[in-house]
């Protein structure tokens, strides 16, 4: 169970970070969205993968920690509100310059980006 968390961790941040470094800003707003799902992950992994636990107990028995879940949850929060912020602002920028371009500049239809 943990190295299918861990695996769906590291899979779901180089996906979010691939796509958070494309120069569209549909894939980079895909890319924020990504990465809040591997942090999900990873908080909600800290609490310990326990089944069958119960989250509050009277003893030393097996048991799930509360505060990670608390946190998923505000993060969740957090990553619709950005989500939602970076889709207006993208939606923004598009209507302002033209393009959906990260850097800002228009580019033409048979011109090549260099850097």
């Amino acid at each position: 169970m943990e190295s299918l968390y861990a695996i769906t961790t590291g899979v779901l941040s180089a996906c979010g970070l691939y796509l958070t470094l494309r120069g569209r800003t549909f894939p980079v707003v895909v890319g924020l969205t990504l990465l809040s799902y591997a942090v999900n992950l990873f908080l909600f992994s800290m609490g310990g993968l326990t089944t069958h636990g119960a989250a509050i107990i009277d003893g030393p028995r097996d048991y799930a920690d509360p505060l990670p879940q608390a946190l998923v949850l505000t993060a969740i929060v957090i990553g619709f509100a950005m989500t939602a912020f970076a889709v207006i602002l993208a939606m923004r920028a598009r209507g302002d310059m033209g393009n959906d371009h990260v850097d800002g500049r228009k580019h033409e239809e048979g011109e090549e980006t260099r850097r």
